[in-house]
């Protein structure tokens, strides 16, 4: 058991999550979004945070407090340890009650995490994820192709839209077998649930579409088999004959749209922003002082593609970095704010630096059981997409800049909303 996290009771050291602090709201405009985190870090390791709706949450905040937690045997992912979403602290309607009740993976502890993500894993291999690349660079041609065409009369295209989008979200519906038709409103449903400004209304019913779509989807494959994920998925079994139920398997879609194409598209968006702000950082890749790889790695640490996510659980009162968390409050991995944390990379945290070479590995994919499944292949498009962006244009700059670029609407994705870029000098 290490210092940073260990069970009750506490030292005389720990202070109480909620105990005489005032919570951090979070913002979920996603607005200030450095300086946001630096004050939560400056609160501590585990600092109390306000949820919409009121609801009280920790925010785990730095580097080894975060990566203790993450992989903590007493740290649960399922709902049924969440105390407030029983209680009736939990609003009814409450927006962020897809990520604690999905049913799926990122909900499932223990045996039942391990025989899902062994079914999934059956089928998206790394030798998978590998034989992708040729397909990842055509995608990746053609987009750039269009490009000039995307200008507005002023020269100025959207490369969030027209770029870091179609990839990743090109990719993973044919992974998935998904219609093209079904694609861009997939992509909005997605963003108003991971996007945390939304009403309880408008996220209750983009869950009920994703939904209804995926079930289709599924309905789909099942039907007519192909040469795809979901077809796979379908047919996968355990040696026991245990296979996905019907929710498992709409919930895995779900996760597999969602996080193949929103932690991707932020990624490229994030990379771009950072190297079109530092042009030295771009110089340092072009002149072979750096590689496209190290860029993706520098993104993930300094600008997370996702800030705060929800949710886990302790299964008892547990002190965590010296907060004592009671049993069953709902806790934040802040893996943007962990990425920048002094302690483990530096006084130089907040620069972006792509020759950093840190003792600490950034956790932006996770750690633990749940590590993310998709880390190859959004390192995989991120890399393919950045060296062809920047070999094609590398002029490339920021039209606008960049203060006045707006934040992604939500806590949980960590981005700006569009990318206005010229693809000239």
């Amino acid at each position: 058991m290490t210092d940073a996290i260990r069970p009750a009771p506490p030292t005389a050291a720990a202070r109480p999550a909620h105990s005489g602090r005032e919570p951090h709201r979070l913002a979920p405009g996603g607005a200030g979004r450095a300086a946001a985190d630096a004050r939560l870090r400056a609160d501590g390791a585990v600092v109390p945070v306000l949820l919409p709706g009121e609801v009280p949450a920790v925010a785990v905040t730095r580097h080894e407090a975060l990566r203790e937690m993450l992989a903590h045997p007493e740290v649960a992912k399922n709902a049924r340890h969440f105390t407030a979403l029983h209680d009736g602290t939990v609003p009814p309607g409450w927006p962020l009650t897809l990520f604690a009740a999905v049913e799926g993976m990122t909900t499932a502890d223990g045996a039942d995490h391990r025989r899902l993500r062994g079914l999934v894993t059956q089928v998206f291999t790394g030798r998978r994820v590998a034989a992708l690349r040729p397909r990842i660079a055509e995608l990746t041609a053609g987009l750039l192709d269009a490009l000039p065409g995307a200008a507005d009369a002023g020269g100025t295209v959207e490369l969030r839209r027209h770029f870091a989008y179609p990839l990743p979200m090109g990719v993973i519906c044919e992974l998935l077998g998904v219609d093209t038709a079904l694609r861009d409103r997939l992509h909005e449903l997605s963003d108003l649930i991971v996007g945390t400004a939304g009403t309880a209304a408008e996220v209750l019913a983009a869950n009920q579409e994703i939904t209804a779509l995926l079930t289709e989807v599924a309905e789909a494959r099942r039907a007519a088999p192909g040469d795809d994920l979901t077809s796979a998925l379908l047919a996968a079994r355990e040696e026991d004959g245990d296979r996905l139920s019907a929710g498992e398997l709409v919930g895995t879609l779900l996760l597999m749209i969602i996080a193949g194409h929103e932690t991707t598209l932020n990624l490229i968006t994030n990379a771009v922003r950072a190297l079109c702000t530092d042009r030295g950082q771009l110089e340092l890749v072009l002149a072979g002082r750096a590689s496209w790889e190290d860029v993706v790695e520098e993104t993930l640490r300094y600008d997370s593609p996702v800030a705060h996510f929800p949710f886990r659980y302790p299964v008892r009162d547990l002190e965590i970095g010296g907060t004592l968390v009671p049993r069953g409050t709902p806790m934040l991995a802040s893996y943007a704010a962990a990425g920048r944390d002094p302690e483990a990379y530096g006084a130089d945290a907040d620069r972006f630096d792509v020759t950093r070479r840190p003792a600490a590995r950034h956790l932006s994919f996770g750690h633990g059981p749940h590590y993310c499944l998709g880390a190859p292949l959004a390192r995989l498009e991120a890399t393919v997409a950045l060296r062809a962006l920047f070999t094609r244009y590398p002029a490339l700059r920021l039209a606008v800049p960049d203060a006045e670029l707006p934040a992604h609407p939500s806590f949980i994705g960590n981005s700006t909303h569009v990318l206005p870029v010229r693809l000239t000098g």
